[in-house]
């Protein structure tokens, strides 16, 4: 049974048959051996419109559902999950600018972003800030009609990449409560006080994560969204997207660590029969794709769910459990069934592994995605 409709179908098509045949999982593979920022791979997507996807109408986007969007991160996230991070961070931060901006810097910043002019990056961690995401230290004080920013932030996705736009959680009321004296600043990379260090991760290796250290760095007044001390709501209500996107990315990445294992299964000649024909292997690959198929579905409620509106936080946070805890199973699996070849980088299953590993921290902890879904059962 499938449960997308013909035109639902046909776009996560489509994108899997581009990332086959214009991407290939060559240049991804590529991009994670060299650490490089998949710049070729983000301006042709630029130009085939689908940054304009999830952009409303009225704005100059094509208006698509989350369920759209969701299906995008699935095919795009087809040859590795770093990969489609570059596209996904950077439009669901592109709609805190669509939620929240003011009419200026909708102007400024959404016909640039949906051209591959800019991209952005989203800031929130820090290093005594990880899931305990309010108890930001770095300060934003007021100096005429300027912010001036000083502070240390962590794990930012993309922060690097050439004309990045970080939407940056910052304290600006260090008297308010821990949760009402925050606000989002949106700081360009290049502002002066502004240091970017690429951080030598597991995972993460093309799109790239960072620290930043602001010392003194100078924003004007037009760079707040949203009020001061809205930083919360503002944030929060960008995780949700976020962990839509992700979670459909974890299923795209893990469909194909599985299909690639059971590839090698059957090519894999041990005691004059392919590796396919023993019941352990078989086995194995039959609950790596149950798994797979049991995520999918869970993403798939809450993309439909989000798409219609609908209160739906229990429902993220099982699809990003269920999904991250599902790609990090599935590729090490596919390590074991590879066996040795699997240690090499042209095998891509490594690549898959390290990337999930990453992925029950990133974006919100398996831990915390329990949290919430136990808040969410209380009688």
């Amino acid at each position: 049974m499938n449960f997308l409709t013909t035109e639902q179908q046909l776009w996560l098509d489509t994108v899997n048959r581009v990332m086959e045949s214009e991407v290939t999982r060559e240049y991804v593979r590529q991009c994670d051996i060299d650490r490089v920022y998949p710049y070729e791979a983000y301006e042709k997507v630029a130009r085939m419109g689908w940054l304009r996807l999830l952009i409303p109408e009225n704005q100059g986007g094509d208006g698509g559902t989350i369920f759209d969007y969701a299906l995008m991160c699935e095919g795009l996230a087809r040859y590795g999950f770093d990969f489609a991070t570059a596209f996904m961070v950077s439009t669901f931060t592109a709609m805190n600018i669509v939620k929240f901006g003011s009419p200026a810097q909708r102007e400024k910043y959404l016909q640039p972003f949906m051209a591959g002019e800019i991209r952005f990056s989203i800031s929130i961690s820090e290093p005594s800030a990880g899931s305990d995401a309010a108890n930001t230290r770095t300060r934003a004080q007021e100096d005429g009609d300027d912010w001036v920013i000083n502070g240390q932030k962590l794990w930012c996705s993309g922060a690097g990449a050439d004309n990045a736009i970080l939407a940056m959680l910052v304290r600006t009321d260090k008297d308010a409560r821990k949760h009402h004296g925050l606000s989002v600043i949106l700081v360009p990379n290049t502002t002066a006080g502004v240091d970017i260090r690429r951080l030598p991760t597991l995972a993460r290796r093309a799109t790239g994560t960072n620290e930043i250290f602001l010392d003194g760095a100078r924003l004007a007044r037009a760079n707040m969204l949203g009020e001061p001390g809205e930083g919360w709501k503002i944030i929060t209500d960008h995780l949700e997207l976020e962990r839509i996107a992700v979670s459909a990315a974890y299923v795209g990445n893990a469909q194909q660590a599985v299909t690639d294992a059971l590839k090698y299964a059957h090519d894999r000649i041990q005691f004059e029969t392919a590796i396919y024909e023993f019941q352990v292997i078989r086995h194995m690959l039959a609950d790596m794709q149950t798994s797979v198929d049991a995520a999918r579905l869970l993403v798939y409620r809450a993309a439909e769910m989000a798409t219609l509106g609908l209160p739906c936080s229990k429902e993220v946070s099982m699809a990003k459990l269920f999904a991250s805890e599902t790609l990090q199973t599935v590729t090490r699996n596919g390590m074991q069934i590879m066996g040795g070849h699997s240690m090499l980088p042209e095998a891509d299953m490594e690549r898959y592994f390290r990337e999930g590993m990453q992925s029950t921290i990133g974006g919100g902890t398996s831990q915390i995605q329990r949290t919430i879904i136990a808040r969410a059962m209380r009688i």
